[in-house]
């Protein structure tokens, strides 16, 4: 199994990768260290990875009502990193589709 699970494609991610085009957001499994993010990055992208920032997320409390009363449970909890790229350097994440 790889380190990274998906790209980022929320509004957020997408202004931050306008404004600095080097740098792109990936979730990755919980318990994946700073050098294998990197290091998987460089291999399945072909690019040179500058540096690597992580970030935790907890799952998030959820309830709605139904009929059957009211149903309580999470959000799954996911690891986030933030990978900077050399100058000039950019990732086509469309090209896979």
């Amino acid at each position: 199994m790889g380190v990274i699970i998906k790209p980022i494609f929320t509004e957020k991610q997408t202004a931050v990768t306008e404004k600095f085009d080097n740098r792109y957001g990936f979730i990755v499994v919980p318990g994946a260290n700073k050098v294998e993010i990197k290091n998987a990055v460089e291999e399945l992208y072909k690019v040179h990875v500058e540096s690597v920032n992580t970030m935790k997320y907890d799952g998030k409390k959820r309830s709605r009502y139904t009929k059957s009363g009211v149903v309580e449970g999470r959000t799954p909890s996911f690891k986030k990193a933030i990978v900077t790229l050399k100058k000039g350097e950019t990732i086509d994440l469309f090209s896979n589709i």
